[in-house]
């Protein structure tokens, strides 16, 4: 079991983040039982990519020296699972907002979704939604969103290496995406309902891979915790 001392050199802990937790939760319930149980006065502690509240699944933290590997952990691939619902859209592209929009969905196929995932299929250009923690003029944008100011967002480069349909129960439909950094599922749902000619909002997202990392081999943070104060030599 880690030692002070592993946790000061450097660690790259595999969290299972939570539904409803922040990422920023996940990070500072592991830093106050790692202070805690070796009675240490600060430590350098960091998350390797952001996760919606509503998202659960692989959250990389780096604890010590290891912090500084968060850049080049955080440029690597991602795979999502989730689901987009259709016939409806929200202002956040996910749950978070309520619905504002319905669309009909009864011109729909199950071809017809197979082959709009065709479309998003390698470099392409996404607009981050308006609900997000992207900066302009110094303000987050949900900050703006919420005041409900009309904000232009530039589009930007990301790509899709793998998108794959996994389950068709309209109105849901289940999917796997790999993708870039920077790429937002919620955007791609949004996008994914304009290509049906219908509308779409994220319903579900779970994050299972960063790169090499796999989230079969994450621990939920209260496991974390427990795990820590049963075992750790101090």
């Amino acid at each position: 079991m880690n030692t002070k001392e592993d946790f000061l050199n450097g660690q790259i802990l595999l969290i299972d983040k939570p539904l409803e937790w922040t990422s920023f939760q996940a990070v500072n319930a592991l830093k106050w039982a790692i202070r805690k149980k070796f009675s240490l006065k600060k430590i350098k502690i960091g998350h390797a990519g952001t996760l919606d509240p509503l998202a659960t699944g692989l959250l990389i933290i780096c604890t010590g020296k290891f912090t500084k590997k968060i850049p080049e952990l955080q440029g690597q691939a991602k795979e999502y699972t989730g689901t987009f619902t259709l016939g409806a859209t929200t202002p956040s592209y996910d749950l978070e907002t309520e619905v504002n929009e319905t669309f009909p969905i009864d011109h729909i196929t199950d071809a017809s979704i197979k082959d709009a995932t065709t479309q998003f299929l390698g470099e392409i250009d996404q607009v981050p939604p308006i609900f997000s923690a992207l900066k302009k003029d110094g303000k987050r944008l949900y900050e703006l969103a919420r005041e409900g100011k009309e904000v232009e967002i530039k589009s930007r480069k990301i790509e899709i290496s793998e998108f794959e349909i996994t389950r068709i129960d309209l109105p849901e439909v289940d999917f796997r995406v790999v993708c870039s950094k920077g790429t937002y599922i919620r955007s791609l749902a949004h996008d994914f309902g304009k290509a049906l000619g219908s509308g779409a909002y994220l319903s579900e997202l779970r994050r299972t891979k960063i790169g090499d990392f796999n989230v079969n081999n994450a621990t939920s943070p209260n496991v974390f915790k427990e795990n820590l104060e049963v075992n750790a030599s101090t």
